[in-house]
Formats: structure tokens, sequence, C-alpha cells
């Protein structure tokens, strides 16, 4: 169990811009440009069904976001949109823009962005994580969505994968704009830095843990650097649990790996943990009236997130959908065991 759990903490602590509607040229669209990709460089296919391109927005604490936009071609009309993210640690050329491109082509338009101070969005230091920031990150999708011409801003929906399907969750219990949200693969990030995997940290454990947090916060405050956690352990020990070796074939093969991914290179801020251990991040998802759709794994590590996540939610416009035989890793890309019928089904449903 040791092993686990140093094993997670890795885990955790691990063209020119276009395809702007007139209204936003406004406060929150960049006039900068970022270090934008111009070629294609997905770690899944470009689809012919839906026109690509990149924006930016900022969020607002300041930070410039970047996102892949998916846009289905001849659309017409203004159209339900989606915003989507993560998973922890991962970045938009990776699993959140499968997901948008996919939904892109059953009609949606779709945004898949980087969180801040990830990937090519903005944001200094680099690679630092944050509850609140996080969580507003996908609000300030939703700002930029409602600006646009081509998107209904009354039919809004985002959609999160693992560490972000919390942050997504977290979002839609203090956006009211929001009007539909789909959890993916769900961790809780505040519990589990809190509480270590199945919950297995007691107070002197986390004791521990802010106390060699708070030494590496000296430590960087004397080298004038942040050093950083390790993405997914690379090579895999020979007692690697299960979930372990999952994460290492997707970020760590050409299954999954890119170069600017957290997860697939050298993690995130070591420190950046410490605010999830004092901030829970679903704290008010009770009060949550808007439409929630949860999706996870029969055989994920992680299903627990899910479950205790549903038992608080109220209402009768929330599911959770147990996919059998899937792991965690298998609803990145594995279009087999991601149920894109029943999230189409769900945003049309509740984005109408």
């Amino acid at each position: 169990m040791k092993r686990i759990l140093l094993l997670a903490t890795a885990l955790i602590a691990a063209y020119p811009l276009s395809g702007y509607g007139e209204n936003n040229q406004s406060d929150i669209t960049m006039n900068e440009n970022l270090n934008l990709t111009r070629e294609w460089d997905k770690v899944f296919p470009q689809s012919d069904k839906v026109n690509h391109s990149k924006v930016t927005f900022r969020n607002r604490y300041g930070i410039t976001l970047a996102a892949d936009i998916y846009i289905p071609k001849d659309a017409a009309g203004p159209l339900p949109a989606i915003a989507v993210s993560g998973p922890f640690g991962a970045v938009k050329e990776q699993a959140s823009g499968l997901y948008a491109q996919t939904l892109a082509e059953r009609g949606f338009l779709t945004i898949a962005f980087d969180p801040s101070y990830t990937g090519e969005s903005g944001g200094e230091p680099r690679y630092v994580a944050s509850p609140d920031i996080n969580t507003e990150d996908f609000s300030a999708a939703v700002d930029f969505l409602s600006t646009r011409d081509d998107v209904d801003p009354a039919r809004i929906g985002i959609l999160g994968i693992c560490g972000f399907g919390g942050f997504a969750i977290n979002a839609a219990a203090i956006d009211t704009r929001i009007k539909a949200t789909v959890a993916s693969t769900m961790y809780d990030i505040s519990r589990c830095t809190a509480n270590g995997y199945f919950d297995s940290m007691d107070a002197d454990a986390r004791y521990e843990l802010r106390r060699q947090l708070n030494a590496q916060r000296t430590e960087d405050a004397k080298n004038g650097t942040r050093a950083l956690a390790g993405g997914v352990v690379d090579p895999l020990p020979d007692d690697a649990p299960q979930f372990v070796k999952d994460y290492h074939a997707y970020y760590k093969t050409p299954r999954g790996y890119h170069p600017r991914s957290l997860n697939s290179n050298n993690g995130w801020n070591k420190t950046s943990s410490l605010s999830f251990i004092n901030m829970p991040i679903l704290s008010y998802s009770d009060e949550i009236r808007s439409a929630v759709l949860l999706v996870h794994g029969e055989k994920a590590h992680s299903r627990y997130f899910s479950e205790d996540a549903f038992k608080k939610l109220k209402g009768g416009n929330k599911e959770l959908l147990i996919i059998p035989g899937a792991s965690h890793v298998d609803l990145y890309d594995n279009l087999t065991a991601i149920p894109f019928d029943r999230i189409e089904q769900f945003f049309r449903e509740y984005l109408n």
C-alpha cells in the first residue's frame, strides 16, 4: 500500500487565431498571440466532418487560455455548445480533444481547452493546479462561448474528464449558465490529495504531507525555481498496480503521449497539492439544479469518486452510468467504451 501511495502522489502532483464572432473582440478575448501550434498535433486523427481552428480567451484572473474549437460542417443557426477539459495533467491534444471533436461530429459546437498554467495556455509559474482557478477555467469557457454569434447562450454545457470531471461538477454548482454537465471517469482531486487513494490517509499522514510540501516551498524559494513532481512513473516498477500500468499505457506510449502533457512528462509543480488539502471542491454539489451525468468504468480504481458524488446530487435530472468491463483509462480514448450515444442524448435533452 505504501508503494501505491507513493505512485499515487507522483500521479497527482504529477494558426493564427481564428473562429471569432464579431462580438468576441472584447476583454475576454486576447489580442496577443500565444505560441500556438499550427499543425495538427493531436493523438487522434482529424475528422473531415468538422471545421477546426484555434481560439484564445481570458479567465477572470487574467490568464489566457488556449483552445481548439470544433464546428460541424454546414452547421446552421446558433448551436448548442460544450466546453471540454481534462484529464488532470493532460492537454487538449489528448482525451478532451477526442471528446470535443466527436461531439462536434454529432452536431454540437465544442471547444477543448488547456487549463491555466498548462499546455498552450498562459499563466506563470508553469504547471500549477488550483481548485479555484481550474473551476474558473470552465466558467471562462462559458463566457467565451456565450459571446459567439454561432452559439445559443441558453444551451451551453460542459464536460470534464478525470480530475476535470470534479472541477466540472464544482463549476456547475456555482455557474447557473451551465445547463448540463458530464463528468467522465471522475476524480475528486481534493479528496484524493487530502485522504489518499481509497481514503487511506489519516490526520497524521496528512500532517506529514503538509510538512513535506511546505519544506518544498522553502527549497523552491531558496532555489528560485519550482520542483516538479514527475509525471506517470516510467519505467514501471514490477509491483505497479494495474491502474498505474493503465496510465503508463496511455501517457507513455504512442497511444496517448504528447510533448506538452504533464502526465506524459515531468508532472505538476509539487506544491500544487497544498491548496487541494484545505479546499474540498464538491462542498455544494448537492445544490446543483441543472442536469448532471456521471460516467464511470465498472473496473475503474476511481469508481468510488463518481458513486459517492452521485449520492450527494439531488433531483431527477441526475444520472450515474457505469460502463461494464471498462477501466478508468478506457474512458479516455476507447471508442467502444465511451458511451457517446448516451452523452449525445443527454446533452440534446438538457441543451434544448
